[in-house]
């Protein structure tokens, strides 16, 4: 009972609109670490839901324009930093002796986005719920830390909002994590963020073709659907400006949104995830993502990176 209470009082604080994303984040985490779950189905359902839900109103807040640039330029950066994380990972994962398939399950979160990337391949790979409760638990401990840390030390560097936003995109895994840490330090770093984070998001499609090819599976594959509808959201607060109020209103709504889905998103990591993780997964993790951060803001730092 007593859990319940404080699920839904964390709930509330997140959906007022007063609480910011990574406040948000340190209640679900402290819930999660503390308490047992009230919901761990449904809450997983929704968010993912509420996520999706909350990229596309944030295109209404987005110009076309300046969404097809920031996509376009960073198409090149995106194709080599998942290579670059692929490969990367499944060295370092048969290195550390990391079951293959787990293995190339947080390479794959790592190279494209996270949950979403895991949760689209791995049926193809016929990984078991055992495999994917231990990437899924790997790629999330560090989604949390990202938010947390990435705009403290974007501060501290004086990265610009683009600089930040493109970092964020290229170097956190999930999207939902991206467009917090983004929206914490501007609105042009959100901007930029969402806009690569969402074409990167797309090489779901052909990673999981090539996954199935090789592996000669037919599960179904899992479309980005989401990414259509936010790119509309953007072509109608582009073209149509008459309803300019209803998109403001709509992409407040959206911040919001995300807000609580980083807070359910918390609740769902516990004492028995972090268990069931074990430390060669986690290590793998950990030292692909610092190749991809540290790599990835080197080059932007020295502007060998740029929109």
């Amino acid at each position: 009972m007593i859990s319940k209470v404080f699920f839904f009082f964390g709930l509330l604080c997140a959906a007022s609109g007063f609480a910011s994303p990574p406040v948000a984040l340190a209640m679900g985490l402290a819930f999660g670490l503390v308490f047992t779950h009230p919901f761990p189905r449904e809450s997983a359902r929704f968010s993912k839901f509420l996520l999706q839900a909350s990229v596309v109103g944030l295109g209404f807040g987005m110009n076309l324009q300046a969404v097809l640039h920031a996509g376009r330029s960073g198409f090149l950066y995106t194709l080599l930093s998942i290579a670059v994380a692929m490969v990367m990972g499944m060295l370092l994962g048969r290195f550390l002796q990391v079951e293959s398939k787990s293995a190339y399950l947080i390479s794959t979160g790592t190279a494209i986005c996270g949950g979403s990337a895991i949760a689209a391949v791995g049926p193809i790979t016929g990984a078991s719920d055992e495999q994917m409760a231990v990437s899924l638990g790997t790629i999330f401990v560090l989604n949390s830390v990202a938010l947390l840390i990435f705009p403290l030390i974007g501060a501290a560097l004086k990265l610009s909002q683009t600089q930040f936003g493109l970092w964020a995109a290229l170097a956190i895994h999930d999207t939902s994590s991206v467009v917090g840490a983004a929206a914490k330090y501007g609105s042009a770093a959100l901007q930029v963020g969402t806009t690569v984070k969402l074409a990167r998001a797309l090489w779901i499609v052909p990673l999981a073709l090539g996954t199935a090819v090789i592996r000669h599976a037919k599960a179904r594959i899992q479309w980005p659907w989401f990414i259509a509808f936010f790119c509309l959201a953007a072509v109608c607060n582009t073209y149509l400006p008459a309803a300019a109020p209803l998109y403001a209103f709509l992409s407040k709504v959206a911040k919001i949104g995300l807000t609580v889905t980083l807070y359910l998103i918390g609740t769902g990591l516990s004492i028995a995830t972090l268990k069931r993780v074990g430390h060669r997964p986690l290590i793998q993790g950990v030292l692909l993502w610092l190749v991809v951060a540290l790599g990835s803001l080197w080059l932007i730092y020295l502007g060998w990176i740029a929109l």
